[in-house]
């Protein structure tokens, strides 16, 4: 009798997957905050105005080095790493290519509602259409597959950025934008916010359209770890995750501290580095130090997960096995509070009023998570999501489980 296949049960889950999962998702949730409490709408001058200013400037250095564009580089990796242990589970399975086509254009249908629903900044939808691509080079190597990786994450944006913009539409310049918005969002009007959220989503895109690459490059080499095993099994791997941090934590630090030197006018400030090859090197090194520490994050929490510091790291665990649940409830929360339309708190507390919301919105998350599992399986969307994609309804409860069919994938 062929086995029926189902999600993975508790056993073939792997903790340290989900703890990465649970520290992205907390990174993701810092630079969210800051376009949901409508700081980054706000111009210059006001933003200076505010009574957290200095303490801002402080945080916006800090979080340019150490979360910006690293808490999405890691969360995408992840992302292809399920792809890979998907595929790796359902090997010999002549449907697993149809379901994963499935579980992907659910999640398309998911962004989208997300994005024009609620919140502009949606990158579900992202690694849905673009996860699609991850199909035909699930059978290269590990090593065909990283190198590919790199190359559209760290050198296909210089390559193509003089051929695309001229085939988009144009958009409202930024500052023009941004002021729209911002009266929208944090007017108490929900149909105007609703509007603005569509127009601004639209805007984005297309301002935006480099995001496919950023996305891409970084599926491929999660996919490339997934495919290798030295994720799934840590410990016979600690020598590759030692390497991996020796390499990658100095790179991406002297990469980003280039970066930060460079945009804040403490490089180069004749002025003579200028030009489409500046441009282009600079570009380079942006996408380089992001990816380079996204791996150096990674290797540190799992050669931590080897030590004590597993009951510490274990904490955002539960988080990251309902990721789904979480990134769309941070939306939620984030327009309640800070929009028009809900508690209206908007920027007035600058980044610090973001950080500390963010601190206690994930706390209350890691605490629902640890109570919600303890009584069901899955997330409330992962539940939806995993139904919908196995076609049957999937056992939520914990009493229920032994009642499941059996499971093969």
């Amino acid at each position: 009798m062929t086995p029926i296949a189902a999600p993975v049960t508790e056993t073939q889950r792997h903790d340290v997957l989900d703890a990465l999962r649970g520290l992205a998702l907390f990174g993701v949730l810092l630079v969210n905050l800051r376009d949901f409490s409508l700081y980054t709408l706000l111009p210059a001058a006001e933003r200076a105005a505010l009574p957290t200013a200095a303490w801002d400037r402080v945080l916006d250095v800090v979080m340019a080095a150490l979360v910006d564009v690293k808490s999405a580089t890691l969360f995408a990796m992840l992302f292809g790493v399920g792809f890979a242990l998907q595929m790796q589970r359902a090997a010999g399975d002549a449907s697993a290519a149809q379901r994963y086509l499935r579980r992907l254009l659910l999640l398309l249908v998911i962004g989208v509602a997300h994005a024009w629903l609620l919140w502009w900044g949606d990158i579900l939808r992202y690694y849905a259409a673009l996860g699609l691509l991850l199909l035909p080079l699930g059978h290269a190597s590990p090593r065909r597959l990283a190198l590919i990786g790199v190359a559209v994450a760290v050198f296909a944006l210089p390559l193509l950025r003089p051929l695309i913009p001229p085939l988009l539409p144009r958009v409202a310049p930024a500052a023009e934008a941004a002021a729209v918005a911002f009266a929208a969002f944090s007017g108490p009007d929900a149909g105007a916010a609703l509007a603005a959220n569509f127009d601004h989503d639209l805007r984005m895109r297309v301002a935006n359209w480099s995001l496919a690459f950023f996305v891409l490059g970084r599926l491929l080499l999660g996919a490339a770890l997934g495919f290798a095993g030295v994720l799934q099994d840590p410990p016979r791997h600690l020598r590759f995750w030692r390497r991996l941090l020796g390499a990658c934590l100095p790179l991406g630090a002297m990469l980003t501290a280039f970066v930060l030197l460079r945009d804040h006018g403490l490089l180069f400030a004749d002025g003579w580095w200028t030009g489409t090859a500046a441009r282009n090197l600079s570009s380079i090194a942006r996408s380089a130090s992001s990816v380079a520490l996204a791996l150096a994050y990674m290797a540190i929490v799992v050669l931590a997960w080897q030590t004590q510091a597993r009951r510490l790291l274990g904490v955002f665990a539960p988080v990251g096995r309902t990721a789904l649940t979480h990134y769309l409830g941070q939306s939620v929360l984030g327009v309640a509070l800070f929009y028009g339309a809900g508690a209206g708190l908007g920027p007035r507390y600058g980044l610090v009023g973001t950080l500390l919301a963010a601190v206690a919105l994930f706390a209350l998350q890691t605490l629902a998570s640890r109570w919600w599992l303890q009584r069901f399986r899955f997330g409330p969307a992962e539940w939806i999501w995993r139904s919908l994609t196995y076609g049957r309804r999937q056992p939520l409860r914990r009493r229920s489980a032994a009642a499941a069919a059996p499971e093969a994938a």
